[in-house]
């Protein structure tokens, strides 16, 4: 049969995603519209093909090639090739590399204790600053925070810990240049204003990608110099990982660079939009709160261990993350004819780009009844059994799929035990939250939200 989907439009179909207020949400209003798969078009794909079923998407899950020139953005960040998209045969065996490291325990428990002390700083200061308030006549003993400013840049901090491991002098400045490269290459893609002329941008942002690339290059160096390299049984390091395995330096750098581009927002958002809704539903945060009084104790933050004890923590975070997906949507291009459905009824040819609608997967009613409502015991694991596999995708599907997925998790529920184990979080009162696409899920006016102490009962 032929794909459905809305007629052509001479602009190419800008105006239809501009009019839904962007593509996650474009694609949600097409597959309402037209059923599971829809064809549409998009500026840079010769025929674009989205797929929101996830029974349907096990037919393109072996898929190993991104579509080129929705990546093009990028290329200017990397010297040996636009990692993105390299060809299957170079990325298979770079990506066994980064998840022997990336997915494993030895790598989070090596890095985990410095993670605790960012975080933990973090939340000295939200206290601190609630203590002001309180000193200044607010007896309420609330400060707004502006969530996502704060917690993205404490996951900019957390990656450049994890892949440079801690070895820089300045890591302030590399956080600080890492922004400047993102501003300028990201603020191309979006249109997003920025301060100064167009060349004053660019200047800004090749000096801080030569410092990114000079720090990247000298915690290289160190490794090739030192007797780190025969020391890593753990396979806990990745720079470390990638000089054993004979990676060249400019290789090793890109390596570096990619990995911090995918995570630098994703914890950070993640726990932002779970604190959103743990705030619009005080039950919940108070059964989360409880969980880690009884888990926890006395003490502030858990241990890596502890993580596996905090089995509502882990749910919560799931389901916030099916409401809100970091990243809304990935791409695959097909090199071959694909037919999908038990009858082979959808035809999608080859060089087609093919559009994994995460957001749209996951509020699909078939598998997610009342998919608008927030409701953490979907991932208990007799939900969990009960649903296919691809009907959560919050970090895609296939070959190429987040190599940071477990690192991320971590990360997320260990700033959630200590901010939910030492603060309440409510709305500010009037402040809209509308969820836009920049890169990832993003709020358009931040979330905002007083945090005050939490006493545990």
């Amino acid at each position: 049969m032929d794909i459905p989907g809305p007629e052509p439009r001479a602009d190419g179909g800008v105006g239809a995603v501009a009019a839904a207020g962007g593509l996650h949400r474009y694609q949600l209003q097409l597959h309402a519209a037209y059923g599971p798969v829809v064809r549409f078009q998009l500026p840079g794909a010769q025929a674009a093909v989205s797929v929101a079923d996830p029974v349907l998407l096990e037919g393109t899950a072996h898929i190993d090639k991104r579509p080129e020139r929705l990546f093009e953005f990028l290329a200017p960040l990397f010297e040996t090739g636009n990692l993105q998209v390299m060809p299957a045969d170079e990325h298979g065996p770079w990506r066994r590399l980064l998840l022997s490291v990336l997915a494993g325990r030895p790598s989070h428990e090596r890095h985990f204790a410095r993670f605790t002390t960012l975080v933990t700083a973090l939340a000295d200061r939200w206290a601190e600053r609630a203590e002001r308030a309180e000193q200044a006549g607010r007896t309420d003993r609330t400060a707004p925070v502006e969530l996502q400013k704060e917690l993205t840049a404490l996951s900019l901090r957390m990656i450049c810990e994890y892949a440079l491991g801690g070895e820089v002098a300045d890591p302030g400045r590399v956080v600080a240049a890492f922004e400047d490269v993102l501003t300028e290459h990201l603020g191309h893609l979006y249109e997003v204003p920025a301060p100064g002329t167009r060349e004053e941008r660019s200047e800004r942002a090749q000096a801080a990608l030569a410092h990114l690339r000079a720090t990247v290059d000298q915690v290289v160096a160190d490794h090739r110099s030192g007797d780190r390299v025969g020391d890593r049984a753990d396979r806990s390091d990745l720079i470390g990982a990638l000089v054993e395995a004979g990676e060249r330096p400019a290789r090793i750098r890109d390596t570096v660079m990619v990995m911090m581009l995918a995570a630098h927002h994703t914890t950070g958002v993640a726990v932002s939009w779970t604190l959103h809704l743990l705030g619009r539903h005080p039950d919940v945060a108070e059964r989360v709160a409880g969980e880690l009084d009884r888990v926890l104790g006395d003490r502030a933050a858990p241990e890596y261990a502890d993580l596996r004890r905090l089995p509502y923590l882990d749910m919560v975070l799931r389901e916030s993350m099916r409401l809100f997906p970091p990243g809304p949507y990935g791409a695959r291009e097909t090199t071959e004819t694909l037919f999908l459905g038990e009858r082979g009824e959808y035809e999608i040819p080859a060089g087609a780009t093919v559009f994994y609608p995460i957001w749209a997967v996951h509020m699909n009613p078939a598998y997610w009844p009342e998919p608008e409502k927030f409701v953490p015991e979907r991932f208990s694991p007799e939900e969990t059994a009960g649903r296919p596999r691809l009907a959560y995708i919050p970090f895609g599907i296939g070959p190429r799929s987040c190599e940071g997925a477990a690192l991320a998790i971590v990360e997320a529920e260990l700033v959630l035990a200590v901010l939910l184990k030492r603060f309440r979080f409510r709305p500010v009162p009037g402040h809209e939250v509308t969820p836009i696409e920049r890169f990832v899920l993003w709020a358009a006016d931040d979330i905002r939200m007083t945090v005050s102490p939490r006493v545990p009962e």
